[in-house]
This record gives C-alpha cells, sequence and structure tokens, in this order.
C-alpha cells in the first residue's frame, strides 16, 4: 500500500510541473496550473498586436516625413528608410543572440521595448517642437523649415532607437509566447500550434489600423498625433507585458552558441582521420543536460560531425587524468546534434527568400501598378498602398478557415492528429504565390490594354479599377498564412532548446533579403531589358513597359524554388529529444 501511495504521489508531482524543463520568474520548476497556457499568451498576443501598431504607425508613412518635413529627395528618401527597415532586421539578430545566450526571452523583450517606448517618446517631442515648424506643415502644400543638424541627429537618435527596440524584441516574443505552451502536453501541445497563427493575426490586425487610421492623420499632416498616438500604444503594450511577469513561464539561456558551434567544427576538424565504426552510439560522448533543456539525441547524417563527440583513447585518458573534457576536442553529442540541426535548416531557409521576394512585391509594385490604375470612387480617391489591406483581411479570412475548417478536414480524412506538416504548409504557400504573381500578371495585361499610352505622369491612365488588384493581393495573403505562419512553427519547433529565438530571427532575416534579392533583380532586369533604345520591363512610365513579364519572371523563379524546396524538405530530418519517443520523425511534403 506504501509502494502505490508513492507512485501516486509521483504521478501528482508530474502532472503539476511542466515536462518541458521551463521556470517561473523565481526560478523554479513551472507549475502547470499556475503559468503559462493561454492566460499568458493572451497578454503576449494583445502586446505584440499594439507594439505592431506602433511601429508601423511610424515606419508605414516614414518615407513621405522624410520628404515633406525634412526635405528629401524621393530617392535620398527610399534610401533613407531602406537602411532604416534593414538595421531593424540586424538588430533583430542582436537579440536573438542576446536572448538565447545571456538574459532569457522575458528580460530581452522587457529591455527591447523599453528602449522602443524611449525611442517613440523622443520621435514625438522632436517632431512636435523641433521639427514641424512653422505650425501646419508637413502635408501636400505646406512645406516644412530647414532644420539645424542637431534637430535632424535627435531625429535620425530616435527613430535608430525605434528600430534597436523593435528589433530585437521581434523575434523573441513570438518564442516567449511558444513558451508558454508545454510541448510535452498534447493538449498544450496543440494550442502551441494555433498560438503562432493568432500571433501572425494580431501582428496583421495591429499593422491594419496603422496602415489605414494613422496613414490617414500623417498624410493629412498630423504628424505628432500619429507619432504619440504610437507612443501611447507602445507604453501600454510594454505595461502589459510587465503586468503578465508572475504567469509567464521562462527558459534559462544556455549561454554564447557561437562558442559551442566553433567547438564541435574545431573538434570535428582534429578528428578527421579518425574511423568511427558504424552503429557504435555507445562511444558517443554525452554529458548531463544543463538549465532544464531537453538532450537531444544522436541521428544520422551528416557523419563528419559525430567525429567531435566519439572516445578516442587519448580523450579518456584525458578524462581520467582531469576529470573533465576538453570541450575543443571533445563535444557531447547533444552539443554536435544542435550544429547537425542548424545545417538541416539552412536550406530550407534558403529557399523561403525567394517568397519573401514575392512578398516584397505588395510594398513596391503593387503600388506603382495600382496607381496607374483607375482609383476613383464617386469624387473619392483610393490610395494604392491602402489595397494592402485586402491583403490583411485575407491574412484574417485564412487563419480562421484554416484553423476551423481546414486542418479539421485534414485531421479526420488522414486519421491523424497533427494535420499538415509545417513543410507541408510552406510549400502550399509557395504555390499560392505562384498563383498571386500569374495573377498580377494578367492584371498588368488588361491595365496595358485600357491604359493612355501618350500620358506623362500615369497615375490613374488606365481606366481598369484599381479593385482588380483585390485577388493577387488576397492571394499574397493566403500565402503568407501557410508560409509564413509555418516558418515560425518550423523554426520554433526544430530549433534547439538553446537557440529558439534564432530560429524566428530567420524569418525575419529572410523578409530582409528578400528586399535585397528584389533590389538586385529588379536591377538585373532593367540593365538587361534596357539595351537598344527600349523603355526596359519596369520604366518610369509603366505605359511603356513590361510589368507583366517581371511578374511571370518571378512566378517561373518561385516555380523553380518549389522544386527545390521540395528535395530540401524530403531530405530533412527532424530532430529527437528524450523522452519523445525512440522513432525518428521524417518531415513530409
Amino acid at each position: 500500500m506504501g509502494s502505490l501511495e508513492l507512485s501516486k504521489a509521483r504521478k501528482l508531482k508530474e502532472e503539476e510541473y511542466t515536462g518541458d524543463g521551463s521556470v517561473d520568474f523565481h526560478g523554479k520548476p513551472a507549475i502547470r496550473d499556475r503559468t503559462g497556457k493561454w492566460s499568458a499568451g493572451t497578454i503576449i498576443l494583445l502586446n505584440q498586436g499594439l507594439a505592431t501598431l506602433a511601429f508601423f504607425g511610424v515606419g508605414v508613412n516614414l518615407v513621405l516625413f522624410l520628404t515633406r518635413v525634412l526635405q528629401q529627395d524621393n530617392a535620398e528618401a527610399a534610401n533613407s528608410v531602406s537602411k532604416w527597415t534593414g538595421t531593424v532586421y540586424i538588430f533583430s539578430l542582436v537579440g536573438a543572440f542576446l536572448s538565447d545566450s545571456y538574459w532569457g526571452r522575458y528580460k530581452t523583450c522587457a529591455i527591447f521595448q523599453s528602449i522602443f517606448v524611449i525611442g517613440l517618446v523622443l520621435l514625438s517631442l522632436s517632431t512636435q517642437v523641433f521639427l514641424l515648424k512653422p505650425g501646419g506643415c508637413g502635408d501636400e502644400t505646406t512645406k516644412c523649415n530647414t532644420h539645424s543638424s542637431w534637430e535632424l541627429g535627435l531625429f535620425y537618435i530616435s527613430i535608430y532607437m525605434v528600430a534597436l527596440g523593435n528589433g530585437g524584441y521581434q523575434p523573441n516574443i513570438a518564442t516567449f509566447g511558444a513558451d508558454q505552451f508545454d510541448v510535452e502536453d498534447p493538449i498544450e501541445g496543440y494550442s502551441k500550434v494555433a498560438f503562432f497563427s493568432y500571433f501572425y493575426l494580431a501582428l496583421n490586425l495591429g499593422s491594419l489600423f496603422s496602415n489605414t487610421i494613422l496613414g490617414y492623420f500623417e498624410d493629412e499632416g498630423l504628424w505628432a498625433l500619429g507619432f504619440w498616438a504610437s507612443t501611447a500604444s507602445a507604453t501600454l503594450a510594454l505595461l502589459l507585458f510587465l503586468g503578465g511577469t508572475n504567469r509567464y513561464r521562462h527558459f534559462k539561456p544556455s549561454g554564447n552558441p557561437l562558442s559551442r558551434i566553433s567547438q564541435v567544427l574545431v573538434s570535428a576538424t582534429k578528428k578527421c582521420s579518425v574511423r568511427i565504426p558504424p552503429g557504435d552510439d555507445a562511444n558517443l560522448y554525452e554529458t548531463e543536460s544543463k538549465n532544464g533543456a531537453r538532450k537531444m539525441l544522436h541521428t544520422q547524417g551528416i557523419k563528419f560531425l559525430d567525429r567531435a563527440a566519439f572516445v578516442t583513447q587519448q580523450d579518456l585518458d584525458e578524462l581520467k587524468q582531469n576529470e573533465f573534457n576538453n570541450p575543443w576536442r571533445l563535444c557531447p553529442i547533444s552539443q554536435v546534434e544542435e550544429v547537425k540541426c542548424i545545417l538541416r535548416l539552412l536550406p530550407i531557409w534558403l529557399c523561403t527568400i525567394i517568397y519573401s521576394v514575392v512578398f516584397t512585391q505588395m510594398a513596391s509594385l503593387f503600388v506603382e501598378q495600382g496607381d496607374a490604375m483607375n482609383t476613383q470612387i464617386s469624387n473619392f480617391r483610393i490610395p494604392a498602398a491602402s489595397m494592402s489591406s485586402f491583403d490583411i483581411l485575407s491574412v484574417a479570412l485564412f487563419i480562421f478557415l484554416y484553423r476551423r475548417v481546414v486542418d479539421p478536414i485534414v485531421r479526420r480524412v488522414r486519421k491523424d492528429s497533427n494535420g499538415l506538416t509545417e513543410l507541408q504548409r510552406m510549400g502550399i504557400g509557395l504555390v499560392i504565390a505562384v498563383m498571386a504573381m500569374v495573377s498580377a500578371g494578367i492584371v498588368e495585361c488588361y491595365r496595358l490594354k485600357y491604359a493612355r499610352k501618350d500620358c506623362k505622369h500615369c497615375q490613374g491612365s488606365s481606366s481598369l479599377s484599381i479593385f482588380w488588384q483585390v485577388p493577387q493581393y488576397a492571394l499574397i495573403g493566403a500565402s503568407e498564412v501557410f508560409m509564413y505562419v509555418g516558418q515560425l512553427e518550423f523554426f520554433n519547433a526544430q530549433a534547439p532548446d538553446g537557440l529558439k529565438s534564432f530560429g524566428s530571427a530567420l524569418c525575419m532575416t529572410s523578409i530582409s533579403l528578400g528586399n535585397y534579392v528584389s533590389s538586385l533583380l529588379v536591377s538585373i532586369v532593367m540593365k538587361i531589358s534596357t539595351v537598344d533604345n527600349m523603355p526596359g520591363w519596369i520604366p518610369g512610365n509603366l505605359n511603356k513597359g513590361h510589368l507583366e513579364r517581371f511578374y511571370f519572371l518571378l512566378a517561373g523563379l518561385t516555380v523553380v524554388d518549389l522544386m527545390i524546396y521540395i528535395a530540401c524538405a524530403s531530405w530533412y530530418k527532424s530532430m529527437k529529444f528524450t523522452g519523445k519517443g525512440e522513432g525518428e520523425e521524417d518531415y513530409e511534403v
């Protein structure tokens, strides 16, 4: 009877605490019913929506602020915005590194959100007090005075503080939200998958408000009002985040990942002449897991790195003498598997860059195309950039359809509780992206058919309504639900426990590289297509160009990328953890 009571007590203890090694704010094992789950997840979703509203309240019209208030020309302003946007993504890597290595996700989010708020306060004050002179300037008609170097310096300090704060915060908040759900528990594991969909929805709803309401006020010259609204939103987001402190689950940082990766590469290289007998897992070195992280098991593939964990006679002698190993010669197999995991993720990540090229057209060529269409409804002119609202509405619709309709049907048909894998959904996203580019190309063919060829300024030069762009925006939104949500889930699930924020940062760097590749692609296309006095595919006057050919080119490149992606996804092998079963899960496409 005593043994039975002991068994029941042990079982109750196991049910009381989370099974993934998470801890509470005080560093003690997290109690399942008092921490995490949707009570913490909802706070983080609200935080993300408000912070996104604040960020895009600055970013969406920054190019107009630079031209109207700071008197920059179009090219200089576009270049300034590109540098600022690129800096946001660079800071995302900084935030991910500090989070995974030293600070942890909660502390990193709190610090960078505080920097974000301070930057917005400085921006709002400098704009209201120094930059909007004379009063009422900054709209389409009233020019502002020239500014002194210290006024411009204050402005740039403030917007780069905004970039630092948002960049360091973004890759960590998604991962921190996922930390609130215990993957070892089936119910919480399902909620964790759903969290990423709702997280992306919160991001889009926040940007919808800033793109419409705040964008309208700023376009009318009410810059200080728009920036103060962003500041208020960011401040509320920070207070909400701090208010949930006692509810959060945490994972302790695991130290500098760069040194761990370097140790594996160096030790494997030192033992390049060592031959490991097939199936000899017994001589692979392992230690106790640290900081509550799950222990990674040995997987086949990339066998060269296994040499770093293979115990040679020299290693045995050193262990007997010193009772500890030299990490630059002998690494635990869990550490080796971390490096294998990163190397396996890289081909998948590279395949997402072409999709990001397609995605970036929504903020550039789609807008230029729409501006050359009929944008009038009665006496009201529809801003071409506002058509991105259909993308956001599409994201909201397809998240609902996937979570409530598609996923349950797939689970019943396949008799599989997991439904579509992340890699399968990312593949579907690429297919829909091809459809979006084909749709945009067809619309451009008809826009040219109904366009005036002799116009000098081709704004509204085609009689084709701008609402013919709705399908291409809606398809981009649908593809985001499958690609970007799947990407967030995939990199979070497949990144080692000590590099979860780095996994989220990969998503952001994919978008950043997509911008750079898009610019490079446009430059190459224009250089090739403007020979023999031809205006090129994307000239200043779109009616003299062939924008549809560029769209079809992107569709073709995405098809090629899809085929490469299928090969990479078929090759991919997922991680194995202790307590997760002995079978190795293969991700299918």
